[in-house]
């Protein structure tokens, strides 16, 4: 009987670690667009597309915005205070989305094509950092050691 019991908790022992190691990567990945991304709004060309773009203030709201997204990214990566940073990643995508994608304003079709896929992909990531702002970053994160 101590034999079984003895590979009931290791399975679900194995099956708690690659979980935890499947939320890992997922963070991993969720998180890389917003550091890669978030390096580059401090960029010249990047506050000059924002310009181009018609966003006010460019000059200031691009490296703003560059601070929210690798501050929520970082947040999110390391687990640490996971909730905050999907609200970050939320406060960054809105105005992003909104003001660098109106797909529904341009008139060359294969342009207009690309901004609603780049539209619709902020909007997919936008879901997954209101997930991440109810739910945490889950296991094998700063949040989750303080849990156990």
């Amino acid at each position: 009987m101590a034999t079984n019991s003895m590979a009931i908790s290791s399975g679900a022992e194995v099956r708690r670690i690659t979980q935890g190691a499947v939320v890992v990567l997922g963070r991993f990945f969720f998180a890389l667009i917003f550091l890669m991304a978030g390096a580059n709004h401090f960029s010249k060309q990047s506050i000059g597309y924002a310009v181009s773009a018609g966003v006010r203030l460019a000059s200031i709201a691009v490296p703003l915005s560059g601070v929210l997204a690798i501050a929520g990214g970082l947040s999110i990566l390391l687990g640490y205070r996971a909730k905050l940073g999907g609200w970050l990643i939320v406060l960054f995508l809105v105005p992003v989305t909104l003001m660098m994608h109106k797909f529904w304003l341009v008139q060359d079709p294969m342009m207009a094509q690309i901004q609603m896929i780049l539209f619709m992909k902020n909007v997919s990531m936008l879901g997954a950092a209101l997930l991440i702002s109810q739910f945490g970053a889950g296991p094998f994160s700063l949040d989750g050691r303080h849990s156990r």
